[in-house]
């Protein structure tokens, strides 16, 4: 059986078999991501007619109060598609049908806890950038802490915790394991 070599070695015995398939799973994950990365980079742009048809309508004017109720509202919600920019600077279809539908909801004169109470009645909490302290967002709210307190008190421990001091063997001992590793 031939055995495969690695840089003169066996293989075996210059990296463990386990390593080297992490090795080259690693190595195939990161040039599948650098592809992917290249694909979203050279995509081609949307033609300038077909985005400012869709646009133009969520964006018809406003009174300067109505605007500020906006600008105020906007910035607290979250795209659900982009995940970390505000519903005001997305560009997602999604963002602009939420965009008009949160300006048809101030011009029929909505308070800002109603339009949000909407908003996370249809969509969830995620909706919102700062959700609210209950129940069910307690994990998100203080699940950081938690596992902030059990890393340091386990740190902690890990320090207090005494070495055993190594005990040395007898000479009856050490006869009887040279004995074990002759034979």
């Amino acid at each position: 059986m031939m055995q495969r070599r690695f840089l003169g070695k066996p293989a075996s015995t210059r990296m463990g078999g386990i390593a080297l398939r992490r090795f080259c799973i690693g190595m195939w994950m990161l040039g599948w991501s650098l592809g992917h990365a290249a694909d979203q980079v050279n995509r081609k742009p949307e033609l300038p007619a077909v985005v400012a048809q869709t646009l133009a309508p969520a964006e018809a004017p406003l009174s300067p109060a109505a605007q500020a109720r906006w600008d105020h509202i906007a910035s607290e919600l979250r795209c659900l598609v982009c995940q970390n920019e505000s519903l005001a600077s997305s560009s997602a279809e999604l963002a602009v049908d939420l965009r008009r539908e949160v300006r048809s909801l101030i011009a029929q004169g909505q308070s800002d806890a109603e339009i949000r109470q909407f908003l996370v009645s249809r969509y969830g909490d995620f909706v919102l950038y700062k959700p609210e302290v209950k129940p069910v967002t307690w994990l998100l709210w203080f699940g950081p802490f938690v596992l902030l307190l059990l890393a340091l008190g386990m740190g902690f421990r890990l320090m207090r915790r005494t070495h055993a001091v190594p005990v040395s063997l007898t000479d009856s001992e050490r006869e009887r394991a040279r004995q074990l590793l002759e034979s």
